[in-house]
C-alpha cells in the first residue's frame, strides 16, 4: 500500500469539506485529478474509503482509519518542517510540560530559569495535573512530556529520575503530633485541614486517599499558595499535607513542623516521563537534558 502526502492531504481535505470537489479546491487540484487519486487510494487499499452520496461524501469505517492516520502523518510532517526551520535559525519552539503541584512550585523554578536563559526562543507551557492524569495523557498521545510520581501506573512510558518529593503532615510546632517521628493519614484524617484550591492536583490526590479510608477531609480554608497554607497552619487553624521541601522552606519563619507520612503514596520520587525520549521534538529534548543535568 502506497499513499503519498498529496493523497493524504487530499483525503483529509475531502472528508473535512464533505465533497471531492471542495477537497480538490482546497488541495489545489483539478476535480479529475482529485477523483483519480482517491480511486487510486481505494484500489491500492482494496477497500472503499468514501461513500458517494448526492450531497457529498462520507468516510467508511476504513476511511475513518485512513483519516486518523493521515492527520497524524501530516501533523508530523508539519512538525518536522518547523523543527528543520528552527535548526536553520537557532533552536525555537514551545514545550508543553505536565507536572503536579509540588513539582511546579518547588522543583522547577531553578532549572526552568536556567533553561529559558539558554534558549531565549523556546517558550514553556506548564500545566498542573495529577500524576495519574499525566500518565494517561502521555499514553494517549495528547501530551509529549510530563513529570509524574513513581507511585502511579507508568506502564508503557519511558522514565528518567528527577527529584525525591515525599509528602509530610505539616502541623504547628506546639501541636500534639509535632513530636511524632511519623504518622499516617489515618492518624490525622479527622483533624481540621488547610489546603489548596479544589482543582489543585495535590488536593485531588488527598481527597482520593481519604476516600479510600472511608473519610472526607474537612477543610477550614483553601488558598492558592503553599506559603499561605503554612502561615495558617502556624497560626493554629489546622494542619496540612504538602511536599517536605515546601514545609522545610517555611518551617522556621512560619512556626510549623513537617512530620513524615508512613503511607506508601506519600513516599514519592518524581520522574520525567514520555512515550519515547528519542522521538521528542528538539525543544522538548533540550528541556529533558536541562532537567536531567540540573
Amino acid at each position: 500500500m502506497h499513499f503519498d502526502l498529496i493523497d493524504l492531504r487530499l483525503f483529509v481535505n475531502t472528508v473535512e469539506a464533505g465533497s471531492i470537489t471542495s477537497g480538490a479546491e482546497r488541495s489545489h487540484l483539478s476535480l479529475a485529478s482529485a477523483s483519480e487519486r482517491i480511486r487510486g487510494m481505494e484500489d491500492n487499499a482494496g477497500v472503499t474509503l468514501l461513500v458517494r452520496e448526492r450531497r457529498g461524501v462520507q468516510p467508511t469505517a476504513a476511511g475513518h482509519m485512513v483519516l486518523r492516520h493521515a492527520r497524524l502523518v501530516l501533523q508530523q510532517m508539519q512538525q518536522l518542517q518547523s523543527e528543520m526551520h528552527d535548526f536553520g535559525e537557532g533552536l525555537a519552539g514551545q514545550v508543553h510540560l505536565l507536572c503536579n503541584t509540588s513539582t511546579i512550585s518547588e522543583h522547577l523554578p531553578r532549572p526552568l530559569a536556567a533553561f529559558l536563559a539558554l534558549h531565549p526562543r523556546i517558550s514553556l507551557h506548564i500545566e498542573d495535573r495529577t500524576s495519574s492524569q499525566i500518565a494517561d495523557a502521555l499514553r494517549a498521545g495528547t501530551a509529549q512530556l510530563g513529570i509524574a510520581a513513581d507511585n502511579v501506573d507508568l506502564q508503557g512510558l519511558q522514565t528518567l529520575p528527577f527529584r525525591p518529593d515525599p509528602l509530610v503532615l505539616v502541623v504547628p510546632r506546639d501541636h500534639a503530633l509535632a513530636g511524632a517521628r511519623s504518622v499516617s493519614l489515618a492518624d490525622a484524617v479527622d483533624l481540621d485541614f488547610i489546603g489548596l484550591a479544589n482543582e489543585n492536583a495535590l488536593q485531588t490526590l488527598l481527597a482520593r486517599q481519604a476516600q479510600q479510608l472511608g473519610k472526607r477531609l474537612h477543610f477550614r480554608a483553601r488558598l492558592n499558595h503553599l506559603e499561605a497554607v503554612c502561615q495558617l497552619v502556624g497560626l493554629g487553624t489546622g494542619v496540612a499535607i504538602m511536599p517536605r521541601i515546601a514545609a522545610q522552606r517555611h518551617a522556621r519563619a512560619l512556626g510549623v513542623k513537617g512530620v513524615a507520612l508512613t503511607d506508601a503514596w506519600a513516599n514519592r520520587q518524581m520522574l520525567i516521563c514520555c512515550r519515547n525520549f528519542d522521538e521528542l521534538p528538539a525543544p522538548a529534548q533540550a528541556l529533558v537534558g536541562q532537567l536531567k543535568g540540573d
